[in-house]
């Protein structure tokens, strides 16, 4: 089993994490404190690592990391990698949420769709990464508790045409871009790990 740290101070987050890979091949624990990393890159994987090589010359250790965000096609320069940053800040999730279905409003084309990157970091040398993406429309209201974000106005393909990411925490736990390209990372490390024995 490999020993990452997650590129985040959020437990909750490691936990996610650590939920989605195989224990067996995979632990992923919280970094001991958080850092401050200036993720200046212009797409995901170099703003995923940019953190995991942030927060490897600080703790020494293999390190996990992630950039996700929303990519909405009425929309193309606005979210993508900010993301967590549309509209300004001081804004609230929900905030964000609700500016994006009112910059929408009367718009048809409404297809939109999460990405996640991993960036497995063993060394200077040695990382990969590995890509996972849900699509779907962007929903007409905001709905459903679960989740965070954007999930409560997202609506995933080939579910019901109706229910948010926020109202399908099982479904989520299995499809989401977090999910797959935790799956492809562990894929992966199986083979990696197969190769050397």
């Amino acid at each position: 089993m490999i020993e990452f740290i997650l590129a985040s101070g959020n437990a909750h987050k490691a936990e996610e994490f650590s939920e989605l890979f195989d224990k067996k091949i995979i632990s992923v624990e919280k970094a001991p404190e958080k850092i401050e990393v200036d993720e200046t890159g212009k797409s995901f994987s170099e703003n995923a690592l940019l953190k995991a090589e942030g927060y490897f010359k600080k703790f020494k250790q293999p390190v996990l990391s992630d950039d996700s965000g929303l990519v909405v096609a009425s929309l193309p320069n606005e979210l993508g990698i900010h993301s967590a940053r549309f509209g300004g800040e001081g804004l609230t999730d929900k905030d964000r949420a609700e500016l994006l279905l009112k910059k929408l409003d009367g718009i048809e084309n409404r297809s939109a769709y999460f990405i996640c990157v991993l960036c497995l970091y063993f060394s200077e040398d040695e990382y990969y990464f590995f890509e996972g993406r849900v699509h779907g429309q962007i929903g007409e209201n905001y709905s459903g508790s679960h989740g965070f974000g954007y999930d409560p106005i997202f609506v995933p393909d080939g579910v019901d045409e109706r229910s948010t990411l926020a109202e399908l925490p099982n479904w989520k736990k299995e499809n989401s871009h977090r999910s797959k390209a935790s799956l492809h990372a562990s894929s992966f490390l199986r083979e990696r790990d197969c190769q050397r024995v």
